[in-house]
């Protein structure tokens, strides 16, 4: 892609979120897209969004598995930058037809204390970087309609594909528990869905923010202290309709609920 086609596809994923209707993927219309165009084009988005008053929050790690990683046809995860207006209070009712194709996944947020930037950072680093840790429910989501040539293109430049962000209020320090260890299971209307245990996120969510603090590095982006991170969910996503309660019941922290109207 040229440096005006990347503009006209940012400028699309930007309208299409704008007014609630989805594009073809990128990767349909530019079929010679390729990772580092798609990461482009994410950032042309941020930067309009920037532009335009809306606040950064942090990032969210995506296709943390293996299964996802091998779905897509990549060997890394991939990243997206997260605004405060996808953030949505514990507990709150959120519209079903705010949404193009919605699912929900539970994942542990990690709240930054300190600047983070790469290259060369390891699990340490984050550890001593991080604030605090809290649960988090995803409803992942994206502006495309369809399913495209090459999903990694159209994840990446679709900012990971995340679509809302419910924080749990239940903060703990990373030296005061097993991360790996943390245990969730995702309910909707009080039936278990899913479930699974933090280290299916690369071994450790720890991990999954190193990698992030180095990948952003190769664009000159640091994580910055209250940026909140998305490490990677660990249980299969899932749909909801109108109606349905979601709730991520995590071992130690608690239930995190939000309702679809």
């Amino acid at each position: 892609m040229n440096d005006e086609e990347r503009r006209v596809a940012a400028a699309a994923l930007l309208a299409a979120e704008d007014d609630r209707s989805p594009i073809e993927p990128m990767s349909t219309t530019y079929p010679d897209a390729d990772v580092d165009d798609a990461y482009r084009v994410s950032m042309l988005v941020t930067a309009a969004k920037v532009a335009r008053g809306q606040v950064v929050k942090g990032q969210k790690i995506g296709l943390t598995s293996k299964a996802m990683q091998q779905l897509v046809g990549s060997t890394e995860p991939d990243f997206g930058t997260l605004f405060a207006d996808w953030f949505v209070d514990e507990g709150a009712t959120v519209a079903r037809a705010d949404f193009n194709r919605p699912l929900v996944e539970v994942e542990l947020a990690f709240i930054m204390g300190q600047r983070l930037a790469g290259p060369a950072v390891v699990a340490s680093d984050v550890i001593r970087a991080t604030d605090f840790v809290v649960p988090s429910i995803e409803i992942v989501d994206t502006r495309y309609a369809g399913r495209g040539r090459h999903l990694l293109v159209d994840s990446i430049s679709d900012a990971a594909s995340c679509g809302r962000v419910i924080l749990g209020a239940c903060p703990k320090r990373l030296t005061d528990i097993d991360v790996r260890a943390v245990g969730a299971a995702l309910l909707k209307n009080g039936y278990v869905e899913e479930s699974g245990v933090a280290s299916a996120v690369m071994g450790s969510p720890v991990n999954a923010v190193a990698w992030l603090a180095n990948k952003l590095g190769e664009f000159g982006v640091a994580l910055e202290p209250g940026d909140v991170v998305l490490s990677g969910s660990f249980v299969k996503a899932i749909p909801f309709a109108a109606g349905d309660t979601i709730t991520a019941s995590f071992a130690g922290f608690g239930d995190v609920t939000f309702h679809a109207s």
